[in-house]
């Protein structure tokens, strides 16, 4: 994995495990690697994999049974939807429509663009 500077590891490695269960890659009940392990698979120390861990634990992502691991929450994938929905409208669109602001881009050269990528 690929750490960028903008945004902390923790947070990089919360997005990561979101992303695979979106994806589908890791199931809603299904235990996923051990914080150990993903520190060693993504060569970080663990202290940071515990604290995305923690965080998807209060996100309600991920649970913690004691003695066995971590695994993905039922539910998990449509909480991590509506996180990722979420951050997009507090994050990406503000920055979406400052840029369109910034250069002179109209709504209806965004709809050409998004009905063009959409294949319509």
């Amino acid at each position: 994995m690929d750490f960028k500077n903008e945004k902390p590891i923790y947070q990089q490695i919360v997005d990561y495990v979101c992303e695979r269960i979106a994806a589908g890659q890791w199931a809603e009940e299904e235990r996923i690697p051990s914080v150990r392990d993903l520190a060693t698979q993504l060569q970080v120390n663990p202290n940071t994999v515990m604290r995305a861990y923690e965080r998807l634990q209060m996100s309600e992502v991920i649970a913690n049974t004691r003695g066995v691991g971590y695994f993905v929450s039922a539910g998990a994938k449509q909480q991590v939807t509506a996180l990722k929905r979420a951050a997009f409208f507090e994050t990406a669109l503000p920055e979406l429509f400052t840029a369109m602001q910034t250069l002179g881009i109209s709504w209806d050269e965004v709809e050409t663009c998004y009905r063009r990528q959409r294949g319509e």
